[in-house]
């Protein structure tokens, strides 16, 4: 729970005082309103008594009086040390099970601006569904990462990948260390460091596996991780692959990062107290459940004054940030070479699959034979590459026209209208601005099905979150604009939320949120804090 509002507003440059330069030249508002106590209330009484009833109903169920279709132990395993009983299982059997109609949603056209649902139901609440053979129509898709538009079937991308499939296939059926290597593989890594303005960059097959598999082959045993609270799953599996200490620092907290940074330099390692072979820093663009922005002037001010690495993930905001579409350095007017380790993925802006690493040649020379996705991961399907490079020359104005240009100030338009349109509303949204994540808070346990499926009943397409995905009682619908929506759809979209936010009453907001200027980094500002 959110106790606090957080707003930081720059209506004027704001200076570091050490090094001169400017650390921001643009606003940068985020708000993180608080909890309604009775809202906080109310959540915790909920889950309280969905617990309750929970305890009730596996007691049934272990005198067979009601039947459980979960995973679970034989009856000659019941002296062994339990696989499933924990507490994600118990919330599975007994609150998941609840409102899973909201998830896993079959899809059957191209998830655009609109898409179309194969409509299902279930006879024994939610354990098993079936299709009821009615499609529907016409659904706004507020939930696909789909920011530019590129996810599509006709149009420039979608022909050259058909016309690369009848030449390359689909499959390479071989590593890029073997004969997979093809050259559209290297024409695209090519393209992606010159789109990032970096001297060198390699791609994988898999967004998850960027992160998992490169964060191991960059940082070991006697290495120190400094990770942001809210990094993805991804990140947070790279870094416990690595072997290195971890240690968290607050969510786009600058004191807490700040903190750790010089107990790492005065204390070293544990111990034997030696000094860390490497400390790296990992934060992401935009996080894609809170829609926060990283404060990255900050991270690399303090990166270059402590001398540490820092690994940036823009998974979601590479093609979503910035005049030009170039993520959050471009965004901060940043000099890309700041960053040691830029991290990307294709499977949003860019309508494909896979990731990237940038950054310097040695840094892509050394991973291309120690990262264990790029040596042992099959190459890149040969349509996804098309659809990277031809959506990429788009964005960047290669293709001869302004296509790309319009949609980054389309998506960017949407998203401000979007969000001023819900706070102006009464809902509680969290997040930055500019960022076209836009969670509004729900809570309470029984709103998170109630909202998916009323929006649906009115052909809004939303995603819902929950535990384990968020904090048990941050619960919330998170809304990803596209530069495809055109305003009637948002203006629909904004109508039926309105309508359904009074049924449930999730208008939360009491307009409290105070801007404050964001201070100046300095030795005064950035102190020692106490947890």
């Amino acid at each position: 729970m959110k106790l606090a509002t957080y707003c930081f507003c720059c209506k004027s440059p704001v200076r570091d005082v050490l090094r001169g330069s400017l650390l921001y030249s643009q606003p940068f508002i985020e708000s993180f309103e608080e909890t309604p106590m009775l809202v906080a209330v109310l959540t915790y009484m909920g889950y309280g008594i969905l617990t309750i009833f929970g305890y009730l109903r596996d007691f049934l169920r272990h005198w067979k009086i009601e039947r459980c279709y979960i995973a679970r132990e034989k009856d000659k395993q019941r002296d062994f040390v339990p696989l499933y009983q924990d507490f994600e299982n118990f919330y599975t059997r007994n609150l998941y099970m609840r409102i899973r109609d909201n998830w896993n949603r079959p899809i059957c056209s191209v998830p655009g601006a609109k898409m179309d649902l194969m409509e299902r139901a279930s006879l024994d609440y939610n354990w098993t569904f079936e299709y009821t053979g009615r499609v529907v129509q016409d659904v706004i898709n507020l939930g696909s990462y789909n920011y530019l538009g590129f996810a599509e079937n006709t149009g420039p991308c979608a022909e050259s990948a058909a016309e690369v499939t009848m030449k390359y296939g689909v499959g390479v059926a071989s590593t890029r260390q073997e004969i997979g290597n093809l050259d559209r593989h290297e024409e695209m890594e090519i393209l992606v460091a010159k789109f990032l303005g970096v001297e060198s960059a390699m791609a994988f097959g898999m967004g998850f596996a960027t992160n998992s598999m490169n964060i191991p082959a960059l940082a070991g045993k006697g290495c120190l991780i400094l990770s942001d609270e809210l990094n993805h799953a991804s990140l947070v599996l790279g870094a416990r692959l690595s072997g290195s200490t971890i240690r968290v620092f607050k969510h786009n907290n600058m004191q807490s990062l700040e903190k750790l940074l010089r107990e790492a330099i005065v204390h070293g390692q544990p111990r034997t107290h030696r000094p860390w072979k490497k400390i790296l820093i990992v934060v992401e663009g935009i996080y894609s459940m809170e829609g926060s922005i990283v404060r990255l002037p900050e991270v690399i001010a303090l990166k270059k004054r402590y001398r540490a690495y820092l690994y940036l993930d823009e998974a979601h905001s590479i093609g979503a940030l910035g005049p030009r579409g170039r993520g959050v350095v471009d965004y901060f007017g940043l000099d890309p070479c700041d960053v040691d380790v830029m991290m990307g993925t294709f499977t949003k802006s860019f309508g494909a699959a896979g990731g990237y690493i940038a950054g310097k040649r040695e840094l892509i020379e050394y991973l291309r034979s120690h990262s264990h996705s790029a040596v042992y991961a099959t190459s890149m399907s040969p349509p996804v590459v098309e659809q990277i490079i031809t959506s990429m020359k788009c964005i960047m104005g290669e293709d001869g026209t302004t296509i790309g240009c319009d949609r980054v100030r389309q998506l960017a338009e949407n998203t401000v209208y979007f969000r001023k349109s819900l706070r102006e509303m009464g809902f509680i949204i969290y997040g930055n601005n500019d960022s076209p994540v836009v969670p509004m808070m729900l809570y309470m346990p029984a709103k998170i099905g109630a909202f998916g499926r009323e929006m649906l009943k009115r052909n809004i397409g939303v995603v819902v979150v929950g535990f384990p995905a968020t904090p048990i009682i941050e619960s919330r619908a998170r809304f990803c604009i596209s530069a495809a929506h055109t305003r009637d759809m948002l203006n629909r979209a904004l109508s039926v939320i309105s309508e359904v936010g009074d049924l449930l009453q999730l208008k939360y907001s009491r307009h409290r949120i105070q801007p404050s200027l964001a201070r100046p980094f300095d030795d005064n500002v950035y102190e020692d804090i106490d947890d």
